[in-house]
């Protein structure tokens, strides 16, 4: 996967330096070609000269002439490389990459990379644990970044816990696991809903719930990067709008019926993970309505069941994949979901899991489909909940006798 790869390496202030000769041959090992960016602190840490061995390449640090008198320049870096690895990120540099601070080199390449970027962080456990670095990853993953999760372990501290860079093999591992994801549902579409709906009482109010659109969100990123022609259509949230598809805004569960109508029949593969309210008030006063009386009754009537209206016109080929949120008999429930709304998957998870649902960047999910397999997940960032759904339902096509495409 990784063979005539460009990949640029940076190196960052950290004792972990010193993993980046076994990670640079392991580069060269696969075939990669590697050029390495280090910051002036990190020679302090490990030698120029051993990277420049090792990589069989000039190291760069700063805005300097190289030997034949031309300028080190970060825009034609940033284009050559097919992969920008940071590996190990300091929090300083890390802070520096989450706020557009650019006094280096690397920071300068960072900002003009075109490819992904991959980062390993390092550093000391409370420095890890801090709330800034966490929002500062946070913020990456954010901008499309890629975070290659630091590890537990024996820290230079003497402490053990979170924050060792990761081994280098795990850091080749996930960047060829991200080059041969891309593809996978190449010349396939897929249709996705996300976020939740709103259902207007007045001009002012609406019955909503707590979903705030990040799974969905997650899985249309993941499946763009998987090859797929993606539609979002997403209710309200105040997630950016992913790259690389097409996201339509809606606002009520009537209009995000009709946009997954208008789009459904043309969809290799639909999942439907946005929370829709199963209720909606029965008449919609044109007025604010005033504070007046001591009680108040909302006539409320049943929404359109997106995913079983759908699962009557589905197609012969088409994969749909259900959510279900549950709070008690969440096996049982979900198994008469997957059946009475004719899913091929459905994906379960319960507000009884401590950091799953609504609101959270992690998930706890078990998968069921209609073959009547059934998979039991850990607790995970919904990023890798997302490339987990995906890769359940290639598996599905691959197994099923309703599925032909792949």
């Amino acid at each position: 996967m990784l063979r005539n790869k460009k990949i640029l390496l940076g190196v960052c202030g950290s004792i972990a330096a010193y993993k980046t000769a076994f990670l640079i041959r392991q580069f060269i090992k696969e075939g990669a070609e590697v050029k390495v960016v280090m910051t002036t602190s990190a020679s302090s840490f490990i030698s120029p000269l051993t990277l420049s061995t090792l990589s069989k390449n000039p190291i760069l640090t700063e805005f300097e002439k190289n030997e034949q008198g031309e300028w080190n320049n970060h825009v034609e870096l940033g284009l050559w490389a097919d992969v920008m690895v940071v590996a190990p990120m300091s929090a300083n540099t890390l802070g520096k990459f989450a706020n557009g601070i650019c006094d280096n080199l690397l920071c300068a390449v960072y900002l003009s990379a075109k490819c992904p970027v991959f980062v390993a962080p390092a550093m000391d456990l409370d420095m890890f644990e801090h709330p800034t670095t966490q929002q500062n990853l946070y913020k990456l993953i954010s901008f499309g970044n890629h975070i290659v999760d630091a590890e537990f372990g024996e820290l230079a501290s003497g402490l053990e816990g979170k924050g060792r860079m990761a081994e280098p093999e795990h850091i080749v591992t996930a960047i060829k696991d991200y080059f041969s994801a891309k593809g996978k549902f190449s010349g396939k579409k897929i249709l996705i809903t996300a976020g939740p709906t709103q259902e207007a009482i007045d001009p002012v109010r609406y019955i909503s719930n707590h979903s705030t659109g990040k799974m969905g969100y997650e899985l249309a990123k993941a499946a763009v990067s998987m090859g797929a022609e993606v539609i979002l259509v997403s209710g309200p949230s105040f997630l950016e709008k992913p790259s690389g598809l097409t996201l339509i805004k809606v606002t009520s569960a009537k209009e995000m019926f009709q946009v997954v109508e208008k789009n459904f029949i043309n969809a290799d593969i639909v999942i439907l993970s946005a929370a829709v309210a199963d209720y909606a008030p029965k008449s919609v006063s044109d007025k604010k309505i005033k504070k007046k009386e001591e009680e108040f009754t909302i006539e409320l009537t049943k929404t359109i069941d997106i995913a079983k209206e759908t699962g009557k016109i589905k197609r012969d080929g088409q994969i749909t994949v259900g959510f279900a949120l549950e709070t008690d008999q969440e096996l049982e429930n979900a198994k008469g979901k997957l059946k009475s709304k004719n899913l091929d998957l459905i994906v379960m998870n319960s507000l009884n899991d401590t950091g799953a649902g609504f609101g959270h960047d992690t998930n706890k999910i078990t998968l069921l489909d209609k073959d009547n397999n059934v998979r039991h997940f850990e607790l995970k960032s919904k990023k890798e909940v997302a490339l987990d759904i995906l890769e359940a339902i290639l598996d599905y096509s691959k197994t099923s006798t309703s599925v032909k495409w792949i």
